[in-house]
């Protein structure tokens, strides 16, 4: 009984309220905009009929603006509130003078005109982009029957023509990418899809090993190399590859192929062992190649001068490679050259990162496979080349930084960058010193080299 009390005192309490409540939101015209006005009750009352209210209660008279000011169907309105300001007030409020309503009139036509122009510019933005794609697109099917037809059915006559050098640089068609890198990168290594099938199993079994022993240490005979190279190491990284693709990780429909291909190698190449950043050189080659071959492209690349150096960390090469790298860089770039030297900021610090994913964790991948497409083409030369693009690009804001902020920048790239913008800055790098070419400047520098220079940069004197 007392509940029932309290609910009709509640009751005999509100019921003035919510009609006052309901008088105000029916009496303000600026509500339906939101939705407030109850569906039942649609008596909207009009600007006018306020007015006059209005003018009832004050005795005032308000002069009516101009007919031009008064709403009707506009072509075009924002969505969103910006259309308030037009209302009229509500009618406990003093209505708008005709200069204020001429002013927010103006304001209103500023706004509309301001958005209609932002949609106008997304308009042409948004076709422009779709025109350059279908340009691509028409260029890449023209170019994919001309290395179907032409290139790759006479590969050794036609690869170092002048023709195929100039469509080679623009990029090669995904469609024939594979197949190309296979053929730029050969086999020097005789490596068969039978040998790497052998190399898996072994991979496999050292694997089964590992998980059967509680440490890795009482496995009998199991080096250094061995353990590095082990499950756990390759597990880690490859979660750390093209996370942002999801293919790659565990569950994904990559994932076995890479770490299949990764443990073959380092049964195949316990000298070299697994080194982080082989995942990304795999992981780019599985996407455009099938898993043995895959494998197979792999192993050589790897076995390039370059690579090897990096990869097996010869300190003594890897110096003369950031010594040659120094030569072109203050022939192409010697304001920011100095500028470098006057923080000591050496090639290593960032050159090292680039160097042992060949690009591919540093720029965009699409990016990263026309790098390939040229290193291919080229040799190591046009990695190094690469570099320099990437330091001639962002000049002018390498230029404004001090230590820290290069060093920061130059790890993570802005992921904007594009590839008509990078090839055009790698297109004016000039890869020759004096009358000396790269591979002149490196042998060079391999006789000139002193003992002591060894220890110069800061990153490899651990």
């Amino acid at each position: 009984m007392a509940a029932h009390g309290t609910v009709n005192h509640q009751r005999n309490l509100f019921p003035k309220r919510t009609k006052e409540l309901k008088s105000v939101v029916h009496s303000a015209p600026g509500w339906k905009l939101f939705g407030k006005v109850p569906p039942r009750e649609n008596l909207q009352k009009t600007s006018k009929i306020i007015q006059q209210e209005y003018e009832a209660r004050t005795g005032r008279a308000c002069k009516p603006p101009p007919q031009s000011l008064r709403r009707k169907n506009f072509e075009f309105e924002p969505l969103s509130t910006t259309a308030l300001i037009l209302e009229d007030r509500p009618s406990n409020l003093p209505a708008k003078s005709v200069e204020e309503a001429l002013r927010h009139r103006q304001e209103y036509d500023e706004m509309v005109a301001e958005a209609k122009k932002r949609e106008i510019k997304e308009a042409h933005k948004r076709k422009k982009i779709m025109k350059e794609r279908f340009k691509q697109e028409e260029s890449i099917a023209s170019a994919m029957v001309i290395w179907i037809n032409e290139i790759l059915p006479n590969w050794e006559v036609m690869r170092s023509t002048r023709r195929v050098r100039e469509l080679w640089w623009q990029g090669l068609p995904p469609s024939v990418r594979g197949k190309v890198w296979s053929l730029a990168v050969g086999n020097e290594l005789n490596i068969t899809p039978e040998l790497y099938e052998i190399f898996l199993s072994r991979a496999k079994e050292r694997w089964k090993s590992f998980s059967e022993t509680s440490s890795e240490n009482d496995v009998e005979g199991v080096s250094v190399a061995d353990r590095e190279a082990s499950l756990e190491l390759i597990k880690l990284d490859i979660s750390r590859t093209f996370p942002s693709l999801y293919i790659f990780q565990k569950g994904g429909p990559y994932h076995d192929v890479l770490h299949s291909i990764l443990g073959a190698y380092t049964c195949y190449r316990p000298d070299v062992g697994y080194v982080q950043g082989m995942s990304f050189i795999a992981a780019v080659l599985i996407l455009n190649l099938e898993e043995a071959d895959a494998f197979i492209a792999f192993a050589n690349l790897l076995n390039k001068p370059c690579q090897l150096a990096f990869f097996r960390v010869d300190h003594s090469m890897m110096l003369k490679y950031f010594a040659t790298f120094e030569v072109f860089f203050e022939e192409n770039l010697s304001k920011l050259f100095l500028h470098f030297k006057s923080y000591s900021l050496t090639p290593d610090i960032y050159l090292i990162d680039w160097i042992f994913t060949l690009y591919s964790k540093s720029l965009p991948l699409d990016l990263a496979c026309r790098v390939w497409d040229v290193f291919c083409r080229d040799g190591e030369e046009f990695l190094f080349r690469t570099g320099l693009g990437i330091l001639r690009l962002y000049e002018d804001i390498l230029l404004q930084m001090d230590f820290i902020h290069i060093a920061q920048f130059l790890t993570k790239l802005p992921e904007d960058i594009t590839s008509e913008k990078l090839f055009s800055c790698i297109a004016a790098i000039q890869m020759q010193n004096s009358t000396k070419k790269w591979t002149q400047v490196f042998s060079s520098v391999m006789k000139d080299i002193k003992e002591g220079d060894k220890n110069n940069s800061p990153a490899l004197k651990s």
